[in-house]
């Protein structure tokens, strides 16, 4: 089996030669707050790959099984960059970053018709109370070729435990002319300077406040 998934950049060029501008992939998602004894203790993830970004994982997976030997491989190459980025997610607590475990508790990669849908537990390293408390937390591509975006605002979800003690709302910014001129004439081999950090200008960021 070939592994053409070496990075997210990588995968941006599955994109056809006609695109011209940033983004070159988009993943859309859908993420879940996750507690335990009136503790915030992570955030389950569902990561829905556009068809062309899908292609190539669908190819090497072939017609196996679900939860086949292939599948697991494929679930563990896509983790490994996944972790290699911090879950390509920012949590924020009163001005802090809070940090993440290492490795997911759980952690698959499916077939949902003709798209890769990648699924994780992202967890924090030290759980969070939640009473009075508001976080805020974004899942973005810092170069901006991969557009990781809601597709609506309920896609950011609250468990039932936690649905009459928190709201969650989903915040999607509006970047300058200049900022959204500067992506559009970006092309496939064009990356932006690190410490511009494109993709964060352009990314949702969810807000959680409890009571």
């Amino acid at each position: 089996m070939c592994n053409r998934i070496a990075s997210f950049a990588l995968i941006s060029a599955l994109f056809s030669p006609e695109a011209s501008a940033h983004p070159h992939s988009f993943i859309t998602l859908v993420t879940t707050v996750m507690s335990e004894n009136d503790q915030l203790t992570g955030l389950k993830m569902q990561w829905t790959m556009d068809e062309i970004t899908s292609a190539d994982l669908l190819y090497d997976a072939g017609d196996a099984k679900p939860g086949s030997p292939v599948w697991k491989k494929l679930a563990a190459e896509v983790m490994a960059n996944v972790l290699g980025q911090h879950y390509f997610t920012e949590f924020w607590h009163n001005g802090k970053k809070v940090t993440f475990n290492n490795l997911p508790p759980e952690y698959g990669l499916a077939r949902v018709g003709h798209q890769a849908v990648l699924t994780f537990v992202l967890p924090l390293a030290h759980p969070q109370p939640f009473k009075g408390q508001t976080f805020q937390f974004a899942t973005f591509d810092p170069s901006y070729f991969v557009d990781m975006s809601y597709d609506n605002s309920s896609d950011a979800k609250l468990p039932k435990t936690l649905a009459s003690l928190c709201k969650i709302s989903v915040k999607t910014p509006q970047p300058n002319e200049d900022t959204l001129a500067f992506a559009q004439s970006l092309d496939k081999a064009d990356a932006p300077p690190e410490d511009m950090e494109l993709g964060k200008q352009f990314a949702q960021q969810v807000i959680l406040q409890c009571q």
